[in-house]
């Protein structure tokens, strides 16, 4: 078997109802996102600052702010692993899972949660995307104890949602010299544990690799409609 690296979240993709076997196989082989398929780069700085921001409170206050506590009493944080090292191998179905958590805390009774940030408001449309949080998260904490991080006890999501009302907007205290700045509103979303998502996962994700031609997508697939749209213009260029 040619070796699978496959990221936790593109993992949990395969949880999702409307999960597509031939945009899998072209992702995984490609080893990265269609072309259509870009994250806009903003959202990962926002991700960023926001664990900076809870780590930079806790450095200088010690304990979490008041918005993450939804996550119970939180001690420290153990800065994330590069995704180069966060890795765990699945040697019965020759796997290499990784990851790359935004925020990995210490809590009072001495265990791990593990969280990611959106920035985003959590809305009906994530709420279809959380059987792939599920996995994500999971697979996180899978990685985490077999690096010997700790033992999770908790996973979350937090949702930074921008406030954007124009009652906000027109405040002064928003202007600084340079600019302005945006207050976000926080909501924590605790995940469920649930390690055994994953085995039947690695069996699919590797079932649909190791197939020698490009398998039929899911029918209605939108981003196999952009891929054929694409490939019939390119035919014609």
């Amino acid at each position: 078997m040619n070796r699978l690296i496959i990221s936790a979240k593109n993992l949990g993709e395969l949880a999702l109802p409307e999960s597509c076997p031939r945009c899998f196989w072209l992702k995984t082989k490609a080893r990265g996102k269609l072309p259509f398929q870009i994250f806009p780069g903003i959202f990962s700085s926002i991700d960023a600052y926001t664990k900076r921001v809870v780590h930079a409170w806790m450095d200088q206050n010690g304990g979490a702010p008041v918005w993450l506590d939804g996550l119970g009493e939180v001690t420290g944080y153990i800065d994330p692993p590069h995704h180069s090292r966060f890795t765990m191998e699945v040697p019965e179905h020759d796997i290499l899972l990784t990851g790359a958590p935004d925020g990995i805390l210490k809590l009072a009774d001495g265990s791990i949660a593990i969280i990611d940030y959106k920035t985003a408001k959590f809305t009906p449309a994530q709420d279809e995307l959380m059987p792939m949080y599920v996995v994500q998260l999971n697979g996180y904490a899978a990685i985490a104890e077999h690096q010997g991080i700790g033992r999770i006890s908790k996973l979350a999501l937090v949702y930074a949602e921008p406030v954007t009302d124009e009652e906000t907007a027109a405040q002064h205290e928003i202007h600084t010299d340079d600019g302005f700045t945006m207050p976000f509103s926080v909501s924590v979303h605790p995940v469920d544990m649930k390690p055994e998502q994953l085995p039947p996962l690695y069996r699919k994700a590797r079932e649909i690799y190791d197939l020698p031609e490009v398998p039929e997508g899911r029918e209605g697939c939108d981003d196999c409609k952009f891929l054929d749209n694409l490939m019939l213009l390119a035919r014609k260029l």
